[in-house]
């Protein structure tokens, strides 16, 4: 089925990220396997997500000669797991940015309702003068990361990006439409939620299986 979610919307279907994402759905792959694998997967899709970043010439001295050469340009990224499982991603990202500061939503889905609740919000500061980059690894019915999202303009924040490595369309079409101007960036699509708003084919409970909680 074909989808139609808007320019903001990237769905990357690499084939070394579907690889990857295919070992995470097996459901025989341990926690270990599991933990890296979503690192790894992360950085794959950072350096997508990144691939924007401002970058400022600066002179140096190659072993040959004097050079006017591109590197990043301050030290203005943050990134901003959804607790718990956004947890998982946060490595992947900092091996690419080592300077990256690194604030935390804590978010749960209320069992009966499947309503996000916040329990917790730290972010670096100041957050308005950062690229910011939600990260998270399932986006199913999007509340979580709309409600996220939400809190981080409420303290400031403008130039946000998301990162899931698995979404359903009823989560991208719902983030898409209450936040036009944050850029999301999703590994696969799947197919769709069932009756308890779980994405299928899916991989699970992400954050049981990266922390070995049941």
């Amino acid at each position: 089925m074909e989808h139609n979610f808007g320019a903001n919307v990237h769905i990357m279907n690499h084939p070394l990220l579907t690889h990857k994402i295919s070992l995470l759905r097996d459901k025989h792959t341990g926690t270990n396997e599991f933990r890296q694998l979503v690192e790894e997967i992360a950085m794959l899709m950072g350096f997508e997500a990144l691939s924007d970043l401002p970058t400022k010439t600066v002179e140096l001295d190659t072993p040959i000669e004097t050079a006017e050469v591109e590197m990043l340009a301050g030290r203005k990224l943050a990134i901003v797991p959804i607790l718990r499982a956004g947890l998982g991603m946060v490595s992947g990202l900092t091996a690419l940015v080592p300077s990256a500061k690194i604030g935390h939503i804590g978010m749960y889905r209320d069992e009966t309702t499947h309503q996000p609740v916040e329990y917790f919000c730290k972010l670096p500061n100041p957050i308005e003068e950062r690229q910011i980059v939600v990260c998270d690894p399932m986006l199913a019915t999007g509340g979580s990361a709309v409600d996220a999202i939400d809190q981080i303009k409420k303290h400031g924040g403008r130039k946000i990006k998301f990162i899931c490595i698995i979404a359903a369309p009823e989560g991208v079409k719902r983030l898409a439409e209450a936040h036009p101007d944050v850029q999301i960036y999703v590994g696969n699509l799947d197919r769709c939620l069932n009756e308890n708003a779980y994405i299928c084919p899916g991989l699970g409970d992400a954050g049981d299986r990266i922390f070995g909680t049941k």
